[in-house]
């Protein structure tokens, strides 16, 4: 057993203060970026960054299906924390500047601890390029929304 961790970013041509409003936006922006991978989503507590506590299904397969109940925190301007209390996934939203005031990078990285065996070494060798699809969809659609 290890950690697994996926990751995707982008490129958005909007500035940093503006994604990372919608990004921190789970009430009304998130249900608008969320591909079909997503099922089930409620904002249950808060709605904007930290302190915000949102419900989903992940449909990662078509057999595999993760129920999250996320924690929002934000450690630091420009960074939001997801923490699943059903399990160890982490989500890591970071936003920053892309060169001049007027691009951002929006980069998303999933972690979680992986099975161990024949089941994990699979875990581990697909489960990143898939999750990587997903939130390459999910991004397109943030800059699709911008």
């Amino acid at each position: 057993m290890g950690k697994v961790t996926a990751t995707a970013e982008r490129t958005i041509d909007a500035p940093v203060e503006q994604v990372r409003a919608l990004v921190a936006d789970y009430a009304e922006t998130r249900p608008k970026i969320l591909t079909e991978h997503y099922r089930d989503y409620r904002v249950t507590e808060g709605g904007t960054g930290a302190g915000t506590k949102a419900n989903w299904k992940l449909q990662a397969t078509s057999k595999r299906v993760r129920d999250v109940a996320a924690t929002v925190s934000e450690p630091e301007p420009g960074t939001l924390v997801e923490t699943d209390a059903n399990s160890s996934l982490v989500t890591t939203w970071t936003v920053r500047e892309a060169g001049d005031k007027s691009r951002s990078l929006v980069r998303i990285e999933t972690s979680w601890d992986g099975a161990g065996g024949i089941g994990g070494f699979f875990e581990r060798t697909f489960a990143p390029g898939g999750l990587r699809r997903i939130y390459d969809g999910v991004l397109g659609k943030l800059a699709g929304l911008v």
